[in-house]
C-alpha cells in the first residue's frame, strides 16, 4: 500500500519516517517531492565492475550546470529519508523527464531502514542545465507485509558511506 500525503504527514509527525530537511508544501498526493543535492560526480571514460572506479565530485554550481549526452552522472539527493516502518521507492517526474533527464533507473527501491541521502544515477539525452536544490524527483513510502528486516543490519553490502556512492560490485568480483 502506498502512503498517501496525509499518512505521510503523520508518520512524519509521529517519527515514523524521516524526511531531512522536511517541507510540507513538498507532499503531493502520494509522494514527497525530493530536490537534487549540491554535488555531483562525473564520468566520462571507461567503467570496470571488477575495479574500484573514482570520479570527481563537485558543487553545482549556483547558476547550474550543464549535464552532456554520454556521460553518467552520479548526484544526491539534498533531502535525507528513512523509515523503520515503510519501504521507499524513488523516481525522477514527469518535468525532468520532459527534459529528457533519466534519473534513478537500476535502483529505485529503498529497502525498511533505508536512511541515507540517496545516491541518484543521471543521463541526459541532450544537453541540460540543472541547479542544486532544484525538484527533481519524488519518493513514496509502502508499508511492507510480513517480518521486516531492516537494511541497516544486512552488512557489508549495505553499509552506507555518507556521500555519493560509487558501484562496489568489485568487492563481489575479488
Amino acid at each position: 500500500m502506498i502512503l498517501t500525503r496525509q499518512a505521510i504527514s503523520a508518520a512524519v509527525g509521529t517519527g515514523e519516517i524521516v524526511i531531512d530537511p522536511f517541507d510540507p508544501a513538498r507532499i503531493s498526493p502520494n509522494a514527497y517531492d525530493w530536490r537534487l543535492g549540491r554535488r555531483i560526480r562525473e564520468c566520462d571514460g571507461e567503467l570496470d565492475a571488477a575495479a574500484l572506479t573514482q570520479f570527481p565530485e563537485r558543487e553545482i554550481p549556483a547558476d547550474g550546470l550543464v549535464l552532456q549526452p554520454g556521460r553518467l552522472y552520479l548526484g544526491v539527493t539534498h533531502e535525507r529519508t528513512g523509515s523503520e516502518h515503510y519501504a521507499q521507492m524513488i523516481n525522477g517526474d514527469r518535468t525532468i523527464g520532459g527534459l529528457g533527464v533519466w534519473v534513478h533507473i537500476s535502483a529505485p527501491l529503498g529497502h525498511v531502514g533505508h536512511a541515507i541521502a540517496w545516491t541518484l544515477e543521471i543521463r541526459v539525452v541532450r544537453p541540460v542545465r540543472v541547479y542544486p536544490l532544484m525538484t527533481f524527483g519524488k519518493i513514496i513510502f509502502i508499508r511492507a507485509e510480513g517480518e521486516v528486516a531492516s537494511y541497516q543490519h544486512m552488512g557489508r553490502k549495505y553499509r552506507q558511506t555518507g556521500g555519493i556512492d560509487v558501484s562496489r560490485l568489485y568487492e563481489e568480483l575479488r
